[in-house]
């Protein structure tokens, strides 16, 4: 499905099925330099189901035109408006790491659109190594390499995946190197170190709120998840073990229980 915000082209991922304004509407947002296809194994389930869903690429990723936003804050502007284009009154979120901080900020500023929010491998503040930084910046694959390896747990590192041959750190690799790296992955990754508000937006929810985390995530530590869960009033915590940044690749399937759980109680179709 192709949407017109701010003058550029959207594109998101629709499920399989066609867009149907009269449904709940559920839209995934995606983490630092990827795209909508980490989500084809949740939004199909969904769209199947009684839900009209998109999986969006923010502006610049995937199939997405225009530039790169370069503010948690003007990202979350940014999910309003597609919001409002689908003539849609509101919507519930999911977001993965980035796209976490992207559902905080957006929640906390449309109380009266955003209905439930489920947050993936997220935190309140997300602190990105300088070296990273440096290596995004100078468009150098080595930090895709090191962020691929810090970003799967156990069974993405040893290419498990519920396609047969399929491997998760060549797929998110083969995602965040179809671009350059400065344009894309390097304006994500300071987007994410300059944003502090979090914590601080978490405490005035007031909407359900999913937190699912990973015992063995290296990107955004388990600790760190459960401050941001803390902080929020009534989140409902799942911690999935021997599971890595990479969630919902890594576990689909359990993630999906979860989520269908969360969303049908708090949002049904």
């Amino acid at each position: 499905m192709k949407l017109t915000v701010n003058n550029e082209e959207v594109f998101a991922s629709t499920g399989g099925r066609p867009f149907d304004k009269k449904k709940p509407l559920i839209i995934f947002l995606h983490g630092s330099g990827f795209d909508h296809t980490v989500w084809m194994l949740q939004t199909r389930y969904f769209a199947f189901h009684g839900y009209s869903v998109l999986a969006l690429d923010l502006p610049g990723h995937g199939l997405s035109k225009g530039k790169c936003l370069t503010s948690i804050e003007d990202m979350a502007e940014w999910v309003k408006n597609v919001i409002d284009k689908t003539d849609c009154k509101e919507a519930s979120l999911v977001g993965h790491s980035q796209g976490c901080l992207i559902g905080l900020e957006c929640a906390s500023r449309y109380p009266r659109t955003i209905k439930t929010l489920s947050l993936m491998g997220g935190s309140g503040s997300m602190p990105v190594n300088p070296i990273l930084l440096d290596l995004a910046a100078n468009d150098n694959r080595k930090v895709v390499d090191l962020m691929m390896d810090w970003c799967h747990g156990p069974s993405g590192q040893f290419g498990t995946h519920s396609i047969p041959g399929m491997s998760h750190i060549n797929i998110g690799s083969a995602i965040m190197t179809s671009k350059p790296l400065k344009e894309i992955l390097c304006v994500d990754l300071h987007a994410c170190n300059n944003y502090t508000n979090g914590f601080e937006v978490a405490k005035n929810l007031t909407l359900p709120v999913l937190t699912i985390l990973g015992d063995q995530d290296r990107m955004c530590s388990l600790n760190a998840g459960k401050k941001l869960s803390t902080a929020i009033k009534g989140s409902d915590v799942h911690v999935i073990k021997n599971c890595g940044h990479m969630m919902h690749l890594e576990e689909a399937d359990k993630i999906l229980v979860i989520l269908k759980k969360f969303i049908i109680t708090n949002f049904p179709s």
